[in-house]
């Protein structure tokens, strides 16, 4: 799992996207705050001797050297700039809450990733043994036909039957291949990494799974806080389009010097200043603000639509997979409890068959029900594991597992913690 939180692309470009979104935030704040700039402008002119001579020297050739400060001010009156820091701050947000959504996926892939591998190859040992059984199965049928106890096609059947059955192992080799290939790639591995070693009992449960949550605790999934994130950044663009249509103040000052020479800008009565305010007011533009500001209006409330929206797919999706482990953990107990029918039985038949209470084709018929119970156990251990992967992420996290007491308020993204639980 630290692998894959290292090296995975995904989640570095979602790193990469929220200190953009960071750095834009700041851009944004700077508008609060005064723009100074200096310049420095040497020139050298020749004034027409039509004219008066322009510099006091008389001289109708004549160099000035310009150096002043340009500072430009324009105050937030009606809050519109503030009203845009606000929704780059919502923006921000947003993005971080984009890149938990990413680290959420990405971790889930990866143990969702393992469990598949783990119940692949638990599926390929149980056939692999069900094609040995079936093996002697027929051999003994064959041995039977001879004396006349068993006939062609009942051996024919046989055949057919390890015939099937050897047809899953190599579609079952490449589902393994594949999803190795699979784990390596989201940890950033070439595909010939080394094969992993999952199994089904290395991967554990959490030691508490929640069978009901009050509805407010599905506030902390990402999607539900970048689409409140992105209704309060279409609230703050309201604010912005409201100011656009009223007066505009800018304020603004010139100091500087001019001279004839660089040296003689430091010498008293060569400074030179201006100060300025301009007020400015949209009085016809062919209603541009007007509508704007209706788009941004219709844009919040499509946000607060978008909201209302992942909060019902949220609690539609928490309520199926609390359904799934309820039932997952009904079926676990049936199948474990075949399973371990199915072994007594078999160890029963080993044992009459020694006796010679049993024929070995009895035994063998046990020895593959033991084997067909054993994979059901094993699918079904691996679908409690997936369905909890998919309540982790329905929740945001594992928090309800932590013994931090502000773990349902706060989602930790520690890599110990939430679905890494459940590797080894």
């Amino acid at each position: 799992m630290r692998r894959a939180l290292d090296q995975n692309p995904s989640l570095e470009s979602a790193r990469d996207a929220l200190a953009a979104a960071n750095e834009n935030r700041l851009a944004q704040q700077s508008a609060l705050y005064p723009s100074i700039s200096g310049s420095f402008n040497p020139t050298r002119n020749k004034t027409s001797r039509t004219y008066s001579p322009v510099p006091n020297s008389n001289a109708w050739l004549y160099t000035v050297h310009t150096a002043q400060l340009n500072i430009s001010y324009v105050p937030d009156l009606w809050g519109g700039v503030r009203r845009g820091v606000e929704a780059a701050k919502a923006l921000r947000d947003a993005q971080r809450d984009q890149l938990e959504a990413v680290y959420l996926t990405l971790t889930s892939s990866v143990v969702q990733a393992a469990i598949d591998y783990a119940a692949l190859n638990a599926q390929l040992e149980a056939t692999q043994a069900q094609v040995a059984v079936q093996r002697s199965l027929l051999a003994s049928a064959e041995r039977q036909e001879q004396v006349g106890q068993f006939s062609r096609n009942d051996v024919a059947m046989q055949r057919a039957s390890l015939a099937q059955n050897e047809a899953t192992l190599a579609p079952l080799q490449k589902q393994i291949e594949q999803q190795r290939h699979l784990i390596a790639a989201l940890v950033g591995d070439p595909p010939d990494a080394p094969e992993p070693t999952f199994t089904l009992d290395s991967l554990t449960l959490p030691v508490e799974l929640p069978v009901s949550l009050p509805a407010r605790l599905i506030e902390q999934r990402p999607d539900i806080r970048t689409a409140q994130a992105n209704w309060h950044a279409a609230c703050a663009q309201v604010g912005v389009a409201v100011a656009n249509r009223l007066p505009n103040v800018q304020l603004g000052a010139t100091p500087g010097f001019a001279a004839a020479s660089i040296a003689q800008m430091a010498s008293p009565g060569f400074g030179q200043w201006e100060i300025a305010a301009m007020i400015t007011q949209p009085l016809f533009d062919g209603g541009l603000l007007r509508h704007q500001e209706h788009a941004a209006r219709a844009q919040y409330d499509q946000a607060a639509a978008d909201y209302r929206t992942t909060i019902i797919a949220a609690l539609q999706d928490v309520a199926d997979t609390l359904t799934a482990i309820r039932s997952d953990a009904t079926a676990l107990g049936a199948n474990a409890s075949a399973a371990t029918a199915a072994a007594e039985s078999w160890h029963i038949a080993q044992a009459q068959y020694r006796l010679g209470d049993v024929s070995e084709v009895a035994m063998l018929q046990a020895q593959q029900t033991q084997l067909q119970a054993q994979l059901a156990l094993a699918q079904a251990r691996a679908d409690r594991l997936s369905d909890t992967v998919a309540l982790f992420q329905a929740l945001g996290g594992g928090w309800w597992n932590s013994k931090e007491p502000d773990a349902p308020r706060t989602p930790s993204w520690h890599p110990d913690k939430g679905l890494a639980t459940i590797l080894p």
